[in-house]
Order: C-alpha cells, then sequence, then structure tokens
C-alpha cells in the first residue's frame, strides 16, 4: 500500500536529512535495485536507503553495471520505492545521461520522483562500475559543468547534490582530491571519492574535504572494508553497502535453487525460505486489506 501520509512535508524530511548528513556520524546506507529490497531495508531499521544503478542494473536488466540503465527505467524505479517508503532515498543517477543538459532533466524528474539526494558522477558516458577496470573520465570543466548545470536544476534547495569522482583509479589519489575540490565550488552538497585504495586515504578524504563525504564499502572492490567506528572517527557522513543486499540475495536464491534442481524436494530446506506470512508482513498486506474493507461498497 502506498505509504501514509506524513506530518511533515517532503521539503521538510529533505531537511532534516541534510541536517542529518551535517552531523558526519557514518551512517550505514544499504543500497536497493527495487521496491521490495526497499522494503526488506526499512523493516531491518535503516533510515536511509540508496538507490543503486549497479543494483537496478543487475536486477532490473540482468546486465552488468556499464551504463546501460536509461533514465525512464530509473525514475520509474525510484517513484516505485519513494511511494512505499518516506525513508530517505539517495538516487544514483551515474553521469546524468549525457551532457549538462541531459543532467539538468535528469535532476527534475529524479527529484520530483522522490530522491533527497542524487549522486552524479564524472566519468565519460556510457559509464562503468567504479570498482571495474577501464574507465575514463571526462575533463574537469566539463564535470564542473555538469555539477552547477544540476545544482542550479533542483526545485528544492534541501535536495541534496553528492558528486562522484572516479579519477582515483585513472589519474590519481591527488587528482581525484582536486576534482573532488573543484566540486564543491562549483555547488555540491557532499562529495564521493570513488575508490581509495588504503585507509590513509579514507582518512584523507574525510578531513581535507570541506564537505560531508560519503564511503563506499564493496565487497570484493578496490576499498578496503572499514568499520562503521572507524569511518566515524574518520568523519564520513554516509557509508554506502551499495549492493550487499543484492549479494546476499543473489548467494540465497542460488543456494535453495540448486538444492531444488538437484533433489526436487522443497520440503527440507524451508528453514531457507521466507514463510508465507512473513512475505505478506514484508509486503503490508494487512494495510492493504484494512483500505480494502474501508473503501469496499457495502
Amino acid at each position: 500500500m502506498a505509504k501514509v501520509k506524513q506530518l511533515q512535508s517532503l521539503a521538510e524530511r529533505r531537511k532534516a536529512f541534510r541536517q542529518m548528513c551535517k552531523q558526519r556520524n557514518a551512517v550505514i546506507v544499504p543500497g536497493a535495485g527495487n521496491a521490495l529490497t526497499a522494503r526488506i531495508i526499512e523493516d531491518a531499521g535503516f533510515d536511509v536507503i540508496y538507490i543503486t544503478g549497479a543494483g537496478l542494473a543487475n536486477t532490473l536488466l540482468g546486465v552488468p553495471d556499464l551504463g546501460l540503465v536509461t533514465l525512464t527505467e530509473l525514475a520509474s524505479t525510484v517513484s516505485a520505492i519513494s511511494e512505499i517508503t518516506d525513508k530517505p532515498l539517495i538516487v544514483d543517477i551515474d553521469t546524468g545521461f549525457g551532457n549538462a543538459l541531459n543532467a539538468q532533466r535528469t535532476m527534475r524528474v529524479i527529484e520530483r520522483a522522490g530522491a533527497f539526494a542524487v549522486q552524479i558522477e564524472d566519468q565519460v558516458f556510457p559509464k562503468k562500475c567504479g570498482h571495474f577496470a577501464g574507465k575514463a573520465v571526462i575533463p574537469l570543466d566539463e564535470a564542473v559543468s555538469k555539477i552547477e548545470a544540476v545544482v542550479d536544476a533542483r526545485e528544492d534547495h534541501n535536495t541534496l547534490v553528492i558528486a562522484r569522482t572516479d579519477a582515483r583509479a585513472i589519474e590519481g589519489f591527488e587528482s581525484a582530491m582536486e576534482r573532488a575540490e573543484a566540486f564543491i565550488k562549483a555547488g555540491a552538497d557532499m562529495t564521493f571519492v570513488e575508490a581509495p585504495q588504503s585507509e590513509e586515504e579514507l582518512r584523507t578524504i574525510a578531513s581535507r574535504l570541506s564537505v560531508p563525504q560519503v564511503a563506499n564499502m564493496v565487497v570484493g572492490g578496490k576499498t578496503p572494508l572499514t568499520t562503521k567506528a572507524s569511518l566515524h572517527e574518520m568523519g564520513f557522513s554516509l557509508v554506502l553497502y551499495a549492493n550487499t543486499p543484492l549479494q546476499a540475495a543473489m548467494r540465497a536464491m542460488s543456494d535453495v535453487l540448486k538444492v531444488l534442481h538437484d533433489d526436487g524436494d522443497v520440503g527440507r530446506i524451508t528453514d531457507k525460505l521466507a514463510d508465507f506470512e512473513e512475505r505478506q508482513r514484508l509486503v503490508s498486506k494487512d494495510e492493504y486489506d484494512a483500505a480494502d474493507a474501508r473503501y469496499s461498497v457495502k
């Protein structure tokens, strides 16, 4: 069922999220590529949800994170998730789907779909996962213009613009830091230096850059997995686990389906499954039942 209307407006909730990010408390933000995952993240007690471009590519299209998702597909997913949760949504808009004008339209569409923050990066379009080889970044002046365009396009000044740079793997750490500093001057509310390769680099990012920072924890990626406590001590605001729920779901589905394929006996693996009641609870069936009872013609 659509989320219950809150006492606070969307603008007020965006403002509260902006203030939360300023606290630099290393808030853990799991990623969702669909509305069911977002429901499970909320049910688990998390306060913020990240709408992951890679997760959307994997779950909706069954393809790698190579810039194949369209703006229409992303906007549809954001709209579906914003309909069933009031949690702050950080939306990965990749490169903004083109040049500065494309990025402006992307900002408008995704903000209206319910985003509290958008994350835009400086890769060449079409982009690649930040932990893949073979990436390339656009010239700095072009990247700065896109940040300025996105900042100018937002309707609510409390909608955050998170500017990500992928230059660390291409031009080195200092170049990435210089880009992040330029993005701050262009109006970015937060920056995100992707794929730092040591805890020392993580510490430098958080201490040297003046605005709140994002850390990205990718199992198997280039950045060392670092605890929330350590990232809090460093001064990070948000800690993304963009595809950890997806990785867990992929492994669980594979394990259960292997048993079903080999043995044909689901009875011995029911402990690996959400039961019927749990499944209905997670999708709030009781709320739909109550609404149906209220509005049914007597």
